[in-house]
């Protein structure tokens, strides 16, 4: 029997700041409150129903990243994953539990850090009409999911609605300044290298992920979620085949499932069968398990 998903959130008496896609902002003063809800969106609509612990999984694998990275990447959080709540929010102890974190006032960058190591997506749809990604040259012959021969980054706008639009690495000094994308570049393909061989040995493939970067205090912070099967894309390893597309512990899941319904892939999206929602259950707490060794409690 799964759980009730959980949609929506309001904390009376507490300013909510933004509610996005999937998670919930809330102002404490001088720190942050990021709620991850179960809402799950595919082709820039989000879905009636969403996927229970969803939430859960997104901000346990993130201070899972987090806590790996910590001693060459700087980022945003406070609080650690069993801390006890501030008084504050204790009378909402149950609808939080497990899918907060408290954190740093950082301004975010104006641009979304992507970095592709694989052949996928809108990526493979543009390598086959000019032979680039994101107007980066790369070699002929590749196939439909073929490792690259090295990762590349390639930055992007921001939408608050709709797609992200890719942009030149040019384009992004422009919006951020030279050094901050420098900066923010550099980390990125740092910290992907070391999170794609960790999970690597793992049974996992990042074949893409994106970051999101912060300032606070003149420092560059990792903020938001980290390489989230949301935030990135999850092969099975032992299933990588190149030449074909790939199954996966994402939510592509239910991107495919939704492919095969006649909807025009504008609100309102259709409600989920309770066995796509079971499935896609499966295999986020798959993924959790893989990268952590632990089951989500």
């Amino acid at each position: 029997m799964l759980n009730e998903p959980l949609l929506q959130l309001d904390l009376p008496g507490i300013r909510k700041l933004k509610s996005g896609k999937v998670r919930e902002v809330f102002d404490l003063g001088d720190r942050l409150l990021f709620v991850a809800t179960d809402r799950i969106s595919a082709f820039d609509c989000i879905m009636p129903n969403g996927i229970p612990r969803k939430g859960e999984v997104l901000t346990q694998i993130s201070y899972f990243w987090f806590d790996q990275m910590a001693s060459f990447q700087p980022n945003h959080l406070l609080s650690k994953p069993n801390d006890s709540l501030p008084i504050l929010l204790q009378p909402y102890a149950a609808q939080l539990a497990g899918r907060c974190m408290i954190v740093k006032k950082a301004q975010p960058l104006a641009i979304e850090c992507v970095v592709r190591g694989y052949l996928a997506g809108s990526g493979w749809k543009e390598y086959q009409e000019r032979q680039t990604v994101c107007g980066i040259k790369l070699p002929a012959g590749l196939k439909e999911s073929s490792e690259l021969p090295e990762p590349i980054f390639t930055p992007a706008t921001k939408a608050e609605s709709g797609h992200d639009e890719n942009i030149s690495f040019e384009e992004a000094s422009k919006l951020v300044g030279s050094d901050i994308a420098e900066k923010a570049r550099s980390a990125s393909m740092k910290i992907y290298k070391f999170a794609r061989e960790y999970a690597r040995q793992r049974g996992i493939i990042i074949a893409d992920t994106k970051f999101e970067f912060g300032l606070f205090d003149d420092e560059l912070l990792l903020i938001d979620e980290v390489l989230t099967p949301d935030s990135s894309r999850f092969w099975p390893a032992d299933q990588y085949q190149p030449g074909r597309s790939q199954p996966s512990f994402d939510k592509q899941f239910v991107r495919d499932y939704l492919e095969t319904l006649d909807w025009d892939k504008t609100p309102p999206a259709p409600k989920l069968p309770p066995e796509v929602v079971e499935k896609s259950q499966a295999k986020y707490l798959d993924a959790y398990h893989r990268l952590t060794g632990q089951l989500l409690g």
